[in-house]
């Protein structure tokens, strides 16, 4: 493999477990509070089609589209829509205290088919499938520094990335920082480990899940944004792509060990892991396959070696799905 490959081979891992990295840093905020929230690829469809029906309507009424507005209206709209989804799901679970599992799958079968609808809504209004272009919005959230600044390889495999790249990664160090150096990250903390004893400390069990569900939905639907705007460049594709890489986030969460720090380098080997069967020759379209089925072969290999080191800092949190009845404290 040459020089170039591998920086190509880079850059596109980088991309690539950008949009899986917000998915995965979501759901380890909902799970830490206890909620098992499946449905991170309907919350990333949520995100992916409100930025861009938001976007998409702005450009549209307008001839010349300001670029910050463009920015903030889809940024917005995606976490809201996110942020939303999060909200049903905690009522659903929370209040009503349906079963998690159930409502989380349903969650992503209610996303995937309201994202869809209105991405052929959109289609249409555009003048056929493939014809939304959104091209303001898509170029503010693409534009990097490496054409600015010319550092050879360095710029290659260090500025030719959208802001979100970089803000992936802070909100890790942030949501890292929340958890171990916050009162309020301790307390949320401990209602993912005990609600009956986080209640009896005086912590209000309720608005932690909700709160801590709602937030961690609006950030993974940012890999739905991130993924509509920068990976394909501003259009709507409906070929469940956005599904696929929402169960690599949740399968993320597992790999990192409910740690954000973890999901940062765990992201960028699973696009590696992803887009590894490009750059070997030979392989069969059979064999390309296998090559698509390694991350998850590694977070297979990553929960066995958990399960027998039995390291409890390892472990997920000890009520992670369980309804909390306080009655039954």
């Amino acid at each position: 493999m040459t020089s170039a490959q591998l920086i190509q081979l880079f850059q596109s891992a980088v991309v690539f477990g950008t949009v899986i990295m917000f998915g995965a840093l979501g759901e380890i905020l909902t799970e830490k509070s206890g909620n098992l929230n499946l449905g991170v690829p309907g919350i990333m469809y949520l995100g992916g089609i409100a930025g861009l029906a938001a976007s998409f309507f702005y450009e549209f009424n307008n001839p010349n589209p300001s670029p910050a507005v463009c920015l903030i209206l889809s940024f917005l709209a995606a976490f809201a829509a996110s942020a939303l989804g999060g909200l049903l799901y905690s009522f659903l679970t929370i209040t009503l205290r349906a079963n998690q599992n159930v409502t989380g799958l349903t969650l992503t079968i209610f996303g995937g088919g309201v994202a869809n609808f209105f991405g052929g809504s959109l289609n249409t209004m555009a003048g056929g499938v493939g014809q939304i272009s959104v091209a303001v919005t898509s170029s503010v959230y693409r534009a990097n520094l490496a054409h600015r600044v010319n550092l050879g390889w360095f710029g290659s495999l260090f500025l030719s990335y959208g802001f979100m790249v970089y803000l992936a990664i802070i909100v890790a160090v942030a949501v890292t920082i929340f958890f171990t150096r916050t009162r309020k990250g301790l307390n949320l903390r401990a209602v993912g480990e005990n609600p009956a004893t986080a209640d009896a400390a005086g912590i209000n069990v309720t608005r932690c899940k909700y709160v801590a569900t709602c937030i961690g939905a609006g950030i993974s639907g940012m890999g739905g944004l991130y993924y509509t705007m920068d990976y394909i460049k501003g259009t709507w594709a409906n070929d469940g792509t956005i599904e696929a890489l929402g169960w690599l986030a949740v399968a993320l969460v597992i790999f990192a060990t409910w740690k954000p720090l973890n999901a940062v380098w765990g992201s960028y080997l699973f696009g590696l892991l992803s887009w590894m069967y490009f750059y070997v020759p030979g392989l069969t379209r059979s064999s390309q396959e296998l090559f698509k089925m390694l991350p998850y072969l590694v977070t297979i290999a990553v929960l066995i070696a958990i399960s027998l080191r039995k390291k409890r800092e390892n472990q997920p949190p000890a009520s992670l799905g369980l309804p909390y009845f306080r009655e039954e404290r």
